[in-house]
């Protein structure tokens, strides 16, 4: 693996990190500015998923092109609802244990998206770009930043270090599960626009069934944020794709 792979593979990772070290200069975040961090997410995460996972799923694919992205899109957003429904009765009542168990749960997803990503990259077909796999790292990890720091700030007051580290450990997942289906798509060319299909289909149930919900408010922060976050995605992937 190259250091280029390996960097795209740890952007999220370091995203994660940077939004978790907030906890060293800030105190809390306000609600406000809460509903527009998740609001913001999630309209880097539906932009991703549609320019940097569904439409090179489409050009990969074969006839009928839209089969592959209907198949995969399903079974990710299945997978991620079962696995809700399968560790559901376990959840911590703590909004705050809740919250860090949601974003660690779902932040695999992204890092099989990653993963999905490079290998479409390393086999050099000509549909992946690196361009393509940067702004996926990049926009996942602009997407993590806010959600390190909604993870770690709340815990501030159990001691800044042991803050920072539960916001840190919540991004773990996503180098590791970039690494394990790097490693398995590499051998399965022909299921990659499943792949890249099914790790959207999971993407866009982690912002329907957990960022959009918390970034609602009679305001509108929310969409504000979300309209801003897909706008920067759709140009990150238009303007280097």
């Amino acid at each position: 693996m190259n250091v280029k792979i390996l960097f795209l593979a740890l952007l999220p990772f370091i995203g994660t990190v940077a939004g978790a070290a907030g906890v060293f200069f800030f105190r809390k975040i306000g609600s406000k500015t809460e509903k527009i961090l998740y609001g913001f997410a999630s309209g880097v995460m539906m932009a991703a998923s549609v320019w940097s996972l569904l439409i090179p799923a489409e050009e990969m694919s074969k006839d009928p092109k839209w089969l592959p992205c209907f198949i995969g899109f399903v079974a990710g957003a299945g997978f991620l609802m079962l696995l809700d429904f399968l560790v559901l009765k376990y959840r911590n009542t703590n909004k705050t244990a809740m919250l860090t168990f949601a974003v660690t749960l779902h932040n695999l997803p992204e890092g099989m998206a990653v993963g999905v990503v490079l290998a479409g990259l390393m086999q050099g077909a000509g549909t992946v770009s690196f361009s393509d796999a940067f702004a996926l790292s990049l926009g996942i990890a602009i997407q993590n930043f806010p959600e390190g720091a909604i993870i770690s700030l709340p815990k501030r007051n159990e001691g800044r270090l042991k803050a920072f580290t539960a916001g840190t450990l919540s991004g773990v997942v996503e180098p590791i599960g970039a690494g394990l289906t790097l490693l398995l798509v590499s051998h399965v060319t022909a299921f990659l626009p499943y792949l890249l299909a099914f790790a959207a289909g999971a993407m866009i149930y982690v912002v329907a069934e957990e960022l959009i919900p918390e970034a609602h408010d009679e305001l509108g922060m929310g969409t504000i944020g979300a309209t801003t976050g897909f706008a920067m995605m759709m140009l990150l992937d238009m303007a280097l794709g």
